[in-house]
């Protein structure tokens, strides 16, 4: 019979993953990410930590050194990427991202009021979840994220009709147009709507995004690019933006997201 003196269980029954995941923590992002600027950090800490309560009194102290824009840009948004990030990694998750928001949209407010109108925008994207599908909390975390990022966003919601998505498109004149879809029998209406665009001359990438997707299904039809997780969505942007189109969106897909 084996004997069981002397044996460390605590080495057996170990939970390393665990053990990793307890390692990261907002402090230790913040440590990495946050800006060197006493005056950018405090505004992007009231966003990390959720400080809404806090961010007027923040905002408008910093409004009295620096330019409205570099608080927008150099301290708000900054405070939202490394959200994201805490996201995409499993810390954060779907309360303390909304509360991020509205943080940073209170900030943001102000600081534009500074500015006498709104921040330039990158662009319009148009949103929606799939047709008989109602889902949205991860388009809605792309929403927020893309907003943060300076884009501007038309959110058509939840359960939008395949006409519905393409009058938007005709109207708004967007870079980009993405579907989020959870369920399987939703999904189809994806190519339908990348088909109708096409049918009318509209050649800018349709994203396709959430659980029920994935990268094969999105690159499967003409105009189809891949989002695998919302924090990916603002870097693909910024690519369109710069000049990509679908095609070369798909290239260099992996190479895009690497580091979101």
């Amino acid at each position: 019979m084996l004997s069981k003196k002397g044996v460390d269980f605590g080495f057996i029954l170990k939970r390393y993953d665990i053990e990793a995941e307890n390692k990261s923590s907002p402090e230790s992002y913040a440590k990495k990410a946050l800006p060197k600027d006493a005056v950018f950090k405090a505004c992007a800490e009231d966003v990390l930590y959720m400080r809404f309560k806090d961010i007027g009194k923040t905002v408008t102290k910093a409004l009295e050194s620096k330019k409205p824009l570099d608080i927008i840009n150099e301290g708000l948004v900054p405070g939202m990427e490394i959200v994201g990030k805490l996201y995409a990694d499993h810390i954060y998750y779907l309360p303390e991202i909304m509360l991020a928001a509205k943080t940073m949209e209170i900030g943001i407010a102000l600081a534009e009021k500074k500015l006498g109108g709104a921040r330039k925008t990158k662009g319009v994207a148009v949103m929606h979840v799939a047709e008989g599908d109602p889902h949205d909390i991860g388009k809605n975390i792309a929403a927020v994220m893309m907003r943060a990022a300076g884009f501007t966003v038309v959110d058509l919601g939840r359960d939008v009709a395949v006409d519905d998505v393409i009058a938007s498109i005709i109207k708004e004149k967007p870079f980009l147009v993405t579907g989020t879809a959870l369920m399987t029998t939703t999904m189809s209406a994806f190519p339908a709507i990348a088909a109708k665009m096409k049918a009318k001359g509209i050649d800018i990438p349709f994203m396709s995004a959430g659980g029920a997707v994935n990268r094969e299904f999105s690159e499967g039809f003409e105009l189809g690019i891949y989002s695998e997780k919302a924090p990916q969505t603002p870097p693909i942007a910024d690519k369109i933006v710069a000049g990509y189109n679908w095609k070369k969106i798909r290239d260099e897909w992996d190479k895009i997201v690497g580091g979101a």
